[in-house]
């Protein structure tokens, strides 16, 4: 209590001395607020960007391992004729059979085929993704049911003509209509809505889904679709794809079973695949790289917004060398009454801190409303956390101590007889 007894005067002079400067006060915090500001405000829109990618991430399931298909990149494997190409590769279904049988602590595999296909309702038509699947995918791609139900087993044993739709493909394709019930046209087959399901809401490059799909049973796709896609040319040419399985889904049992299983399954499809026509995506794998530029983005962003703090802390040294050369006759008078060194330099550096700490929480303040106002009128996501706003104003009230320590030395230094001849 005495030691604050002992400072209050300082506190008073240095916030008088603030008011009769404040013009030059309000300019010299400037540097602490912007610097502040942006400190804060940098951090949330890293992490922002990296909790998106890593909700999208996660997502995936940290015990999947995602399959798919991918055309090489020399066509090996393609046949062809001189008005026709026929190009195979990618995943088999003897692939999906194989891992599930025998891959160890493997507990599910989910098959897929993607392909994109013209989509009408009445008078408007739509193309959308056409996911061909069973009941699992819905185990393993979990999204919210909005509408109806999802696909069931009975569904793909008696090629049943149904689908599930994502409320995107709904809103542009069913508009205001009743949706669950109706009947649409999948390129040249008819099928029954039964159900929407959220979309995956921007998602990621590796995600399973997308935010226009529609999923129908895999049993009742092969039947009407075959595995082969065909397209002409505009010279007359014809081209082809055939594809068995777009992707395979495989869920182990356990994350630590994740490397080894991962290791088996490249292992298994390096045997039977005479080209590489596929890739393998680790979400766990996925989430820890993800997670370390997370850290390093941080590091980055932090270190640049802490230059305009730098900047700042030399503005206010600047200013503060300025006030002891104009103060300096005064310091002389206290120095001759009887003050000591230590309450001169104390005088000084609270003087300091006065301007960083207030220019620090008028940073605080700037900190928050920045990403509020990205996010407002951007739609990018921002995350302010906690640490940031302890960290920007830590290092503000740390800068005006260390850059106010100078100043304050050379005003408790100057000799009392030079200083009372100062003009």
């Amino acid at each position: 209590m005495s030691q604050l007894f002992y400072i209050w005067p300082f506190v008073r002079l240095g916030l008088g001395d603030v008011w009769r400067h404040k013009t030059r006060s309000f300019l010299t915090m400037l540097g602490m607020v912007f610097g502040v500001g942006s400190v804060i405000a940098m951090l949330a829109v890293g992490e922002g960007a990296s909790q998106q990618a890593l909700d999208a991430i996660k997502r995936l399931g940290s015990q999947n391992i995602l399959l798919s298909s991918e055309k090489p990149s020399d066509d090996s494997g393609a046949g062809s004729s001189k008005n026709s190409k026929l190009v195979m590769y990618g995943l088999l279904y003897e692939d999906e059979q194989r891992i599930r049988e025998t891959i160890p602590n493997v507990i599910l595999t989910v098959p897929a085929r993607m392909v994109r296909r013209t989509t009408r309702f009445g008078d408007r038509q739509l193309e959308l993704r056409v996911v061909e699947t069973d009941p699992s995918w819905f185990d393993v791609v979990e999204r919210p049911v909005l509408a109806g139900r999802v696909l069931k087993r009975n569904d793909l044993d008696t090629f049943a003509n149904v689908c599930v739709l994502t409320e995107m493909g709904v809103r542009r394709l069913l508009a205001a209509e009743e949706v669950v019930g109706q009947m649409i046209r999948i390129g040249s087959g008819s099928f029954e809505v039964v159900g929407i399901v959220k979309n995956a809401g921007g998602g990621s490059v590796h995600a399973p889904d997308s935010e226009a799909d529609v999923y129908i049973p895999m049993s009742t796709g092969k039947k009407m679709f075959g595995d082969t896609s065909i397209r002409y040319t505009p010279d007359g040419h014809t081209e082809g794809e055939r594809i068995e399985l777009g992707q395979i889904i495989v869920r182990f049992s356990s994350t630590e079973a994740i490397e080894a299983g991962s290791k088996a399954i490249e292992s298994m499809l390096a045997r039977f695949h005479k080209h590489k026509d596929y890739k393998i995506d680790v979400p766990l794998a996925l989430l820890r790289e993800a997670e370390r530029t997370k850290r390093t983005f941080n590091i980055v962003l932090g270190a640049i917004a802490g230059i305009s703090l730098l900047v700042g802390g030399i503005g206010i040294m600047n200013i503060m060398l300025a006030s002891v050369t104009e103060r300096t006759k005064e310091i002389g008078i206290r120095r001759a009454i009887g003050a000591r060194k230590s309450r001169i330099m104390v005088q000084f550096l609270i003087n300091t801190c006065v301007l960083s700490i207030g220019g620090g929480l008028a940073g605080l303040l700037l900190g928050v409303a920045i990403p509020m106002l990205i996010t407002m009128t951007t739609d990018m996501p921002t995350v302010v956390e906690t640490y940031s706003l302890f960290l920007a104003f830590g290092i503000s009230a740390g800068i005006g101590i260390v850059f106010g320590l100078y100043p304050a030395m050379r005003a408790a230094s100057l000799d009392p007889i030079e200083a009372l001849r100062h003009e």
